[in-house]
């Protein structure tokens, strides 16, 4: 990946973080961004302890104009984006029959809108390019469904959709886009999760353990490099098997 640029969003922790630094161990040059400056500066001081160049930058997904600032800051210092992960999500969980409406908009804002508006800034570059990754964040809730979770399951299937139909749209152009579908991670979200949930869901793990956030790395460094040149529209499971 030497000599690509690869933006990152919620890069600030996380799966985030992890990727981050998974792709600037491939070479990549990476844009940490999310809207924690602070944690954006110490992510991108990691990258450059690898030996690879970052850019941190500040991004509100909810705000197609901070997008916009993030895309161009991005384009100033190095001129394009070549692989965009789709990274950044939030919660805001409740029952449907009690859920705010301002929180299935400000759910699907971030999760869905955020990753449309980010993948088409993108776009045209890699177009011109003819060659682009663009790799969505989604989760197995946005498959099997949660109870409590009506917008953040809605905003992860709604990424898988996004996904095929823009794999469709851009493949000529030598363009991927491809979903991971991370299962129960440990990460500040899921720590937040009462023990006996925690149990719960670990129970119905075949492999036994929860995941690491270099798990999904891992699916998103293969999925963003040549090797995986010849699949697109796929959704790849990093979930110890919770759901098949």
């Amino acid at each position: 990946m030497t000599n690509r640029t690869a933006l990152v969003t919620g890069a600030s922790r996380g799966i985030g973080r992890a990727v981050a630094l998974a792709l600037a161990r491939a070479g990549a040059r990476i844009v940490v961004a999310s809207n924690e400056p602070e944690n954006n500066e110490k992510v991108a001081a990691e990258v450059r302890a690898l030996g690879v160049e970052a850019l941190p930058v500040f991004v509100d997904l909810a705000a197609a104009e901070s997008i916009q600032e993030a895309f161009g800051a991005t384009l100033k210092q190095w001129g394009r984006v070549d692989i965009l992960v789709n990274n950044a999500g939030i919660t805001k969980d409740g029952l449907a029959v009690r859920m705010k409406a301002e929180d299935w908009d400000l759910v699907l804002s971030i999760n869905l809108r955020g990753a449309f508006l980010a993948s088409k800034l993108a776009l045209p570059g890699m177009m011109r390019e003819r060659w682009g990754r663009i790799i969505n964040i989604a989760s197995v809730v946005g498959q099997s469904g949660n109870p409590g979770q009506a917008n953040y399951v809605s905003s992860k299937a709604g990424l898988i959709g996004l996904t095929k139909a823009l794999a469709q749209e851009v493949g000529s152009r030598n363009i991927t886009v491809n979903a991971v579908a991370p299962g129960f991670i440990e990460t500040d979200m899921t720590a937040r999760l009462p023990q006996e949930v925690r149990e719960k869901m670990l129970a119905a793990i075949p492999l036994g353990r929860a995941g690491q956030p270099e798990d999904v790395a891992a699916a998103v460094r293969f999925l963003a490099s040549d090797e995986a040149g010849y699949i697109t529209g796929a959704v790849l499971n990093v979930n110890g098997g919770m759901y098949m």
